[in-house]
């Protein structure tokens, strides 16, 4: 609907779902004389139900008298420019330049509904400030208790819409325009991990039935994400050739990409493992090419196996059987425990950093010995006996 000389306001739909309120007025281009229409998203209609709602939003801003400037950029709220954002960057991955797994579109919508938009949504996007950001960051830290790792991602989040919001020329670009790049905020994880020594994975594996053994024989030896061991089927399984096909992932009920372009392509068969996926297609029911290694029989193997289920019913409860955890043990426990395992064993026994970082398939060195590796008690005790030595040395000589 058309107010006499304050623009109009459309609602469009979103291919994500629902609509947003499109609010267009008309201007005088200097250079030629002509009138030109401009449009400028207000919200979505979660954020305004009505279009009297819509219309509140537009007086309140004063967007009527502001837009008849031609310098005029507008002044959309976060939520505007976050529904913009959700519509382009989150929605069909099938046609994005630059896909995201579905797993972090959820975690991204996550984060947007649950955390920014109830804060700063009906804020206009040029009125958010960074120090008003760490406070925010400092509060959601101390009455809901996020870890400084979550509070990083939520940060970022809400960066990559601003950023999005300059790009497509939904605010003015400029210093400040991205608020977020001023805001501080701790990185620094408090989480201790958790790392299995050989012997103690080996003891876990005796105490699981056999599709589950050979799941937790894969991760912790050949560093497979559990999403990826879930994707495989046992076409993947090139016995002849020695190798695994990394293809696809399964987690949070659907089929996803590789998480990164070293992740995609094979990974080594080693005889003994080989045996192992023999003995389990020779035991399953699915065992075509098609079907998946660690399919669901609840499911009749439409579908594979889910990670958190298998930890939860079958992994958790072996670790506490053999005394790695206790009953009542907060630390995080899973499949992603033995990948960092794995990296903390090899490098701990001296093989070629870059060789750990392919049997990982990190794009980077550093993240297999920043992130992935943990020095144990034993190896820590004898760097300190190396410094000792050498700083006794002359004493010694003489």
């Amino acid at each position: 609907m058309a107010r006499y000389g304050m623009g109009s306001l459309r609602k469009e739909p979103l291919k994500r779902g629902g609509h947003s309120w499109i609010y267009r007025w008309y201007v005088t281009r200097p250079s030629d004389g002509k009138r030109v229409e401009r449009s400028l998203v207000i919200g979505t209609t979660e954020d305004y139900p009505t279009e009297r709602s819509a219309w509140a939003e537009v007086m309140t801003t004063s967007l009527p008298e502001r837009a008849q400037s031609i310098a005029f950029k507008g002044n959309m709220t976060v939520a505007g420019i976050a529904a913009h954002f959700a519509e382009h960057e989150l929605g069909d991955q099938t046609v994005s330049v630059r896909p995201l797994s579905h797993t972090t579109v959820s975690a991204y919508k996550r984060c947007i509904s649950l955390r920014i938009l109830p804060r700063w949504g009906k804020e206009p996007a040029t009125s958010v400030k960074p120090l008003a950001v760490e406070q925010w960051l400092k509060s959601l830290k101390e009455k809901e208790g996020l870890a400084n790792a979550t509070l990083a991602k939520t940060r970022n989040v809400l960066s990559l819409i601003f950023k999005h919001a300059i790009r497509h020329e939904l605010i003015s670009s400029g210093e400040g325009s991205n608020p977020l790049e001023l805001v501080r905020c701790g990185t620094t994880s408090d989480y201790e991990s958790l790392t299995l020594e050989p012997a103690q994975a080996f003891d876990i594996w005796t105490r699981l039935p056999q599709a589950e053994r050979l799941l937790l024989l894969l991760c912790a030896t050949t560093g497979l994400r559990v999403s990826e061991g879930l994707g495989l089927q046992w076409g993947d399984i090139d016995i002849h050739r020695a190798c695994i096909h990394i293809r696809r992932t399964w987690t949070a009920g659907k089929i996803g990409r590789p998480k990164t372009k070293a992740s995609r392509g094979t990974v080594p068969l080693h005889l003994l493992l080989a045996e192992h996926f023999a003995a389990w297609r020779a035991e399953t029911p699915y065992a075509s090419d098609q079907a998946w290694v660690f399919a669901s029989f609840r499911l009749k193997g439409r579908q594979p196996r889910t990670a958190s289920i298998l930890v939860e019913d079958y992994l958790r409860p072996a670790a506490v059987k053999v005394g790695v955890l206790t009953v009542d043990d907060p630390r995080r426990f899973g499949f992603h425990t033995l990948r960092h395992s794995l990296a903390t064993f090899l490098v701990g026994a001296n093989v070629d950093p870059k060789t750990v970082q392919a049997t990982l398939r990190h794009a980077d060195v550093s993240t297999t010995l920043g992130i992935y590796t943990h020095a144990n008690s034993d190896a820590k005790m004898a760097a300190q006996g190396v410094v000792l030595d050498a700083f006794f040395a002359e004493q010694k000589a003489s």
